[in-house]
Parts: C-alpha cells; structure tokens; sequence
C-alpha cells in the first residue's frame, strides 16, 4: 500500500501520531539509509521496507505537514507488509511432475525466477474422416454428400491439450487407401484418431484394416452414444476409431481418446470433474447400456438442476449447442422421473 512506513512498537501515546519523515522508498528503488526507529519512510507499493521497520500507515490515514506525517489510525506491526515467502517458502514446490503448465503457473516459475522447466515433448496427434460422402465445409455438395463436421471438432477439442495436431483430411471407402493412409499417419503421429468406418458395414474398413497391420485390442463399448468404438495398436502409435456419428465421435473423445491422450502427455490428477444434480425433467432410458446425454445444468436458490437440450439423437451436433455438461446414466436405469439425482460432469476443464 501506499503510505508510509514506521515502527509500530514506536507508536505509543494518544493519537494522531506526529513522526517525522526522513526518506523515500520506491518500487524497484528501495530507502537505502538505516533510519531512526522512531522516523518514518515514505513508501510506494511494491517497495521494500527500510531495515528495522514493520508496518505501513496507508496515506488515506495520513496528512502530510511539511517533513512530517500525522498518522490518525492505531497501527500494529505487519500493517500492509508482504512477508518474505509469502507467495512461496524457501524449499516448498512451485510445480510437479506431471502437472499441466497452465499460464498461471508460467506466470508463477516466472515470479520465481525460473526460466527453463523440463516437460514431456508434445505428442503428435493424427486425425482424419473416413467416407466418401464428405466434403470441406463451404464446398457444393452434391446430393448424398455431407460436410466433413468431425475432423473440425477433433482439431478443435484437441486445441486446448498440449499435443501437435496433424490434419490428413478424409480417407475414402476403399480398402488400400485406407490401409495406406493408417501406415502413413502412424510413421509420423504418436496418436491415431480417425472417425467413421469401424462399424459392419460394407464400407467401413477401418477395424479390418487394423486387424491385418496393427493390433486390435477393444471394439464396441456399451455405452451409447459411441458404440462401435475400435482401440489399438498401429507400430508405435496408439489407434483409437471414433464412431462417425458427430455426437458419438465428440462423446467417445472426451470420455475415452482425451483421458489416454492426456496420460500420454504424462499429465496427472487430469480426471474430469463429477457433479451431483437433480433432473428437472424426465429422462426416458431403456436398460442396458450407459449413455451420456448433453444437459444444461445451473444452480439456483432449490440446489442444482439439469435439463437435456432436446433431442438426444447422435447426428445432432444441435444437442451441444446450449449444453454445458454431459448427464450419466447408468447401464441398469430405466425411465428417470423429474427429481431424480444424476451424475452430470461438466464442459468446464473439458473442452
């Protein structure tokens, strides 16, 4: 703060308190002298206090009469003063082995004087579409095509992780091109995230492929949306075959490909945030599979609530529009009345 600086021990008497002034300490240029106790420093925020003196009188409790100030306020020691080690103790940790370097703690090494951390090199993610119906968004489609919505939202979401992300655009429905472009992505990318063609379909070649030249470890989860999902092994890379469907595709990388993705990066303590809310309107659920289904969550003065956005179908990109969470429910549910308490885990720390 602003004001000046004193010896509260010197303060003894009744008030206002009459000391006087012998020098200025400013920030980055501190009162170089060793003052009488009994005197007073004026001081600027950020300055150092001058040797022997432990407390700061603000100016907004001060009057300035000529080469002394009248303090009007008791003052006890520590008054407006930022201990040494404040911020940090001599020995304590700025930051961990495994932590993500957010701008805070660059912010933080750097007030710490540090330059250099060391880190785990970015890992190089591949993503690309399969399926000859797909086109670059802003291009004419012809009837039966559709734009390519997935790779844009994979590169999107993998925007905020600390990977490099390599764009080889859509695969075709053919087999060789695909088994050439899955040899090729996996000579240069650390992670493989491809969306589409791992279902049985009679152009979906992407699991065959891997089956023939990788190692297939999991295909189909029961989950829904993001059931025909393919994990494996292509050389060094880590393959994960996101469903085509968009939601499926968004909802299977955030639960599964952003977790491993993470791990990889060699981030700990990276599990999503969980949150208990009461619905505020009936689910319809037919046991069996977990599903995730997008839901606007808020917290008002009746505890916390949350709704779906509409329909819950897997093309529909809409249904994340005004969403803010994903609602868990478990494989057993049935229907879930208005009132029923669900686990919601927020967009918050995901995307």
């Amino acid at each position: 703060m602003d004001g000046f600086a004193v010896c509260a021990s010197n303060l003894t008497g009744n008030r206002p308190f009459e000391i006087p002034v012998v020098g200025t300490s400013f920030a980055g240029h501190p009162y170089a002298d060793r003052a009488d106790p009994g005197s007073a420093v004026r001081i600027f925020t950020g300055a150092a206090m001058p040797e022997g003196f432990d407390a700061v009188a603000i100016q907004e409790d001060c009057e300035i009469l000529d080469d002394v100030v009248r303090i009007g306020v008791n003052i006890t020691a520590g008054d407006n003063v930022r201990q040494i080690g404040h911020d940090i103790g001599n020995g304590e940790r700025i930051v961990s082995r495994g932590q993500v370097l957010t701008p805070f703690t660059v912010g933080w090494l750097a007030a710490c004087g540090h330059t250099h951390v060391p880190v785990i090199a970015q890992p190089k993610v591949a993503i690309f579409s399969t399926g000859d119906e797909l086109r670059e968004p802003g291009s004419t489609l012809a009837p039966g095509q559709i734009y390519d919505s997935n790779r844009h939202l994979l590169a999107a979401l993998l925007a905020g992780l600390p990977v490099e992300v390599l764009d080889l655009g859509a695969l075709p429905d053919d087999k060789q091109a695909t088994r050439a472009g899955l040899e090729a992505a996996a000579a240069e990318a650390d992670v493989l995230l491809t969306s589409g063609g791992v279902s049985v379909g009679d152009a979906d070649f992407v699991t065959a492929v891997l089956d023939e030249i990788g190692k297939l470890d999991i295909w189909r989860l029961n989950i829904k949306p993001g059931k025909p999902l393919a994990y494996g092994r292509l050389g060094h890379s880590l393959f994960f075959g996101l469903p085509g469907n968009p939601v499926s595709t968004a909802v299977t990388f955030l639960l599964i490909a952003r977790p491993a993705i993470l791990q990889l990066c060699g981030a700990e303590g990276w599990e999503s945030a969980r949150h208990s809310a009461k619905l505020s309107e009936p689910i319809r659920h037919k046991p069996g599979r977990e599903e995730y289904q997008r839901g606007m969550v808020v917290t008002g003065n009746d505890g916390t609530r949350v709704a779906v956005t509409g329909d819950q179908s897997s093309n529909r990109l809409a249904s994340f529009s005004n969403a803010n969470c994903l609602i868990r429910i478990p494989k057993e549910s049935g229907d879930l009345p208005i009132g029923t308490e669900v686990t919601v885990l927020p967009f918050f720390g995901l995307i």
